[in-house]
């Protein structure tokens, strides 16, 4: 009995573990979501603005690239703000 009352007087440190683990997961995701960003850049630009690869770029594959990756990246900026904004609505109560 004894083991269980001196966990519940630790409880600004179970607290505290629970926010390092919370903050730890997220980090984890934001890594997650960048290389899944870059891999799908990679992906969608080079198949569409590189046709045939050779020993480097040629100025208008680079042109192409840097358009596609501004491109692709602003696209899934506001996916995942509308995301995050909808997340928030929901976890308010204001479900859809």
């Amino acid at each position: 009995m004894s083991d269980y009352s001196n966990y519940n007087l630790g409880g600004g440190d179970l607290s505290n573990k629970k926010q390092e683990v919370m903050d730890q997961v997220r980090s984890e995701l934001a890594l997650a979501n960048a290389q899944e960003l870059i891999n799908k850049i990679n992906e969608k630009c080079y198949l569409k603005c590189v046709p045939k690869p050779g020993s480097r770029l040629e100025s208008g594959e680079q042109a192409c690239l840097s358009k596609c990756m501004d491109r692709y990246m602003e696209a899934w900026n506001v996916v995942s703000r509308a995301y995050v904004s909808r997340l928030q609505r929901e976890s308010q109560g204001g479900n859809l």
